[in-house]
Parts: C-alpha cells; sequence; structure tokens
C-alpha cells in the first residue's frame, strides 16, 4: 500500500521535473513544502512506523506461542488479531500527523522528489518529533529483536530434543523447526540492519547538528529495502521451497 500511494507521486515529479513543493498547491520551494509534500512526509513516516508495529505484533505472537502456549491458548483470539491491526495503523496515523499541527516539520529533500520529517537544521519544536520517532522506532526494534531471539531459543530448544536418528515422522518436526530457525535468524538482522540508519541518523540532526541530506536519503533507502526484500525473503526461505 506505501509503495502504491508514493510511487505515483514520484513518477509524477519526474516527468513534470518539477520538485514535490512545486508539483503541489500551496508550495514555493523547499523552505515551504506544499501539500503535496507534507502528505508525501506523513505517508513516509506512517510507512515506516506502522509494519514495525505490525511486525511487533507478529514476534510478540510467535513468542508466546512458542514460550508460553497455554497462555496463549486461553487469551489470544481471533477477534482480538483482527482489531489489533486497525488499531495499530490508528495509533500510527495519528501519532505521524503531530507534524501536520505543528510538533515537527516536513521538509522537502534533494533531488526534490521525496519529502519526510525535517532531521537536523531546526529548532526545539521542529527536531523533538525525529527525536521521539527515532526512539519510537528504536524502542519497536529493540522489542521485536528480542521477542525473535526468544522465539529462536525455543525453536533451537525443541529441534535439539527432536532425535537425530530415527523415522521419518521424527525428523520431519526437526527440520521444520531448523528451517523456522533459519527464516526468523535472517529477517532478524535484515530487519536491524534496515532500520538503524534511520534512527542513527536523527540523533545526529537532532544532537550532533548533522545535516547531510545524502546520508538521511541513504537511511531511508535502508528502511524501504526492508519493505522490499522481507517479502522476497520469506517466500525463498518459505519451508516446503526452501527444503
Amino acid at each position: 500500500l506505501g509503495k502504491c500511494l508514493l510511487s505515483p507521486i514520484v513518477l509524477a515529479a519526474y516527468a513534470y521535473n518539477r520538485s514535490l513543493s512545486e508539483l503541489g498547491p500551496g508550495g514555493r520551494g523547499e523552505d515551504e513544502p506544499g501539500a503535496l509534500c507534507q502528505l508525501f512526509a506523513f505517508l513516509m513516516a506512517f510507512f515506516g512506523l506502522a509494519p514495525t508495529l505490525l511486525l511487533l505484533a507478529m514476534a510478540l505472537e510467535c513468542w508466546l506461542s512458542l514460550g508460553h502456549p497455554y497462555f496463549y491458548r486461553r487469551h489470544l483470539t481471533r477477534r482480538l488479531g483482527a482489531a489489533l491491526g486497525p488499531a495499530a495503523a490508528a495509533l500510527c496515523a495519528l501519532f505521524c500527523a503531530l507534524p501536520l499541527l505543528g510538533f515537527g516539520a516536513p521538509m522537502q529533500y534533494c533531488p526534490g522528489t521525496w519529502c519526510f520529517i525535517r532531521m537536523a537544521g531546526g529548532g526545539p519544536r521542529q527536531l523533538g518529533f525525529p527525536v521521539l520517532y527515532a526512539s519510537l522506532m528504536g524502542l519497536l526494534v529493540l522489542a521485536i529483536v528480542a521477542c525473535n531471539v526468544s522465539s529462536m531459543r525455543h525453536l533451537y530448544g525443541m529441534a535439539r530434543r527432536q532425535p537425530r536418528r530415527g523415522a521419518p515422522p521424527a525428523a520431519a518436526p526437526r527440520m521444520e523447526e531448523l528451517d523456522h530457525l533459519v527464516l526468523l535468524g535472517l529477517m532478524t538482522v535484515l530487519f536491524t540492519v534496515c532500520s538503524l540508519p534511520l534512527i542513527i541518523r536523527a540523533y545526529m540532526g537532532a544532537f550532533a547538528a548533522d545535516f547531510n541530506e545524502n546520508a538521511d536519503l541513504s537511511a531511508l533507502r535502508f528502511l524501504s529495502v526492508n519493505s522490499i526484500v522481507d517479502p522476497w525473503v520469506f517466500i525463498i526461505f518459505r519451508t516446503s521451497v526452501f527444503r
């Protein structure tokens, strides 16, 4: 959904050879982002945070189902799972709308085909939101890594309890648990590597006054790579295909 909403805006900017601030109404240039640039910045922030929150929900579910199966069976229902997605999206939308209300400032970045929250060169009111955004992302990343590492430990323990040599029915579960272990490990490393650059750039821009648009662009590219590569990793290393 994020790719489908953001890509046409970028393609339109290239087609008309104009920046996002010039392309949308109300914008006069880099210092005055228009409505289209503000919408782009909101969508970038939202689709960076909302999938992370959903990944945390999935990691928590995996950890509870493996480590605390009785609690998981008793308290986690389909109704709760169905309500969790819209609730997470609503919370992320409210949080990412704060720059539109004055806490934080959207900014057009070079080469003028993308906008995001200003991460350097502003006052405390402008830089407070990116620090809060990066802190929330950092906490989510730590929680996801902790849940996934715990789930990997449970999977490894389950695989070791299976007999190494025996009938095929006994060997099949062990192979399946090791497949899930490899998949979970790869996705955890990929997610961590792709999320950390944005968190680091937000802190450097706020506290070290390091205004570097090329570094900011690289951090946003890393964040985008995660959403592109993650599904392919899941498809390729899915149990049946990988085996």
